[in-house]
């Protein structure tokens, strides 16, 4: 039998070196990928932008700012833009259908990443599904855009206000509208001084203390007044207060409607009166014959007529008034006078 060979120590040297070396570069490779973890502890997601500058194959992705995953693949789809990325699976609890993606930056030079927002109240995405969209974040371009704008819209402002547009514009370029305005200052300067000293009635009030009392009791009285009429005090808090008071009110306005409603159904003579029309004829008939007759006596046609206007009528039938009544008081006075009877006999 063939004699077997012990192990030198030099052999078994280089065995355990390379078994240390590669314990070594597996930890190295551990501590440079522990955020996004080993192949088998990474799975896939996707989500869709309108824009991706900046975004390329290998770029991180964040969740609140800390780097769980990296981009694998950027594809366009029609106008949108498809993202697939891979994240560590023990995030997979933060990223659900609650979460966004937006498209954050990582430095100024254009480097751009996906920023996840962490959201564990809803349901976690499954692998390959695709995580919603958030608002865009501004970029560098857009801020630069629109600073531009807001350049070219403050020039076209100033040349707007120098060719005398606008109120500002005609401020500066119209010397008429600048005496006015210079005048409207200096009265309203005056107007101050005149308050200062106490001159009218804004004045008296603001220097003079009695006036000032005076609208401090008024207010005061007004004060009492209202509360007076909050706690039922006088009619008008009784009419806000008394139950029985407003239920009188509410029966007499339903009375009034429902006489306005007999009324306007012809009920009763005031009915009839509005409702039918023969007898509004005839009553207007009969006021324009009182209307012919008080005419007639005013232009002294007739005896009545005649007795208003003829003042001699009046005298005569005054004096033949007096005359009867002293006939009448001498009968009474010797009846005997008045009545001689004489019998004859044939």
């Amino acid at each position: 039998m063939p004699r077997t060979r012990s192990l030198a120590w030099s052999e078994l040297k280089i065995g355990v070196l390379t078994i240390v070396a590669v314990t070594i570069a597996a930890m190295l490779i551990f501590s440079l990928t522990g955020t996004k973890g080993f192949a088998w502890q990474r799975y896939t997601l996707k989500t869709r932008f309108t824009n991706v500058a900046g975004l390329a194959s290998g770029s991180p992705v964040r969740i609140a700012g800390v780097e769980v995953g990296t981009v694998t693949d950027v594809r366009l789809v029609g106008e949108a833009v498809d993202v697939t990325f891979q994240v560590n699976d023990r995030n997979r609890a933060l990223i659900t259908d609650k979460s966004v993606a937006r498209l954050g930056s990582v430095s100024l030079l254009g480097q751009s990443a996906v920023d996840i927002t962490p959201n564990a109240a809803g349901t976690p995405i499954p692998e390959w599904g695709y995580v919603p969209q958030g608002r865009p974040v501004a970029v560098m371009s857009d801020m630069t855009d629109a600073a531009s704008q807001g350049i070219q819209e403050l020039t076209d402002m100033i040349h707007d206000v120098r060719g005398g547009k606008g109120t500002v514009g005609k401020l500066m370029t119209d010397e008429q509208l600048y005496v006015q305005l210079n005048q409207f200052v200096a009265s309203a300067g005056a107007l101050t001084d005149g308050i200062r000293q106490g001159k009218g009635s804004v004045g008296k009030l603001l220097n003079d203390p009695a006036s000032a009392n005076a609208l401090e009791a008024s207010l005061k009285n007004i004060e009492t007044l209202t509360s007076q009429i909050a706690s039922g005090k006088g009619s008008l808090g009784t009419l806000l207060k008394d139950d029985a008071f407003s239920k009188s009110l509410t029966s007499a306005t339903g009375n009034i409607d429902t006489l306005l409603a007999k009324l306007n159904s012809g009920e009763g003579t005031a009915g009839k009166l509005m409702t039918d029309p023969a007898l509004f004829n005839r009553l207007n008939s009969v006021t324009e014959r009182l209307d012919t007759l008080v005419t007639s006596l005013n232009s002294g046609d007739g005896t009545a007529g005649q007795l208003l206007k003829d003042k001699q009528l009046y005298e005569n039938m005054n004096g033949a008034v007096g005359d009867l009544r002293a006939l009448v008081a001498d009968i009474r006075k010797d009846p005997r006078k008045f009545l001689n009877i004489k019998v004859s006999v044939f």
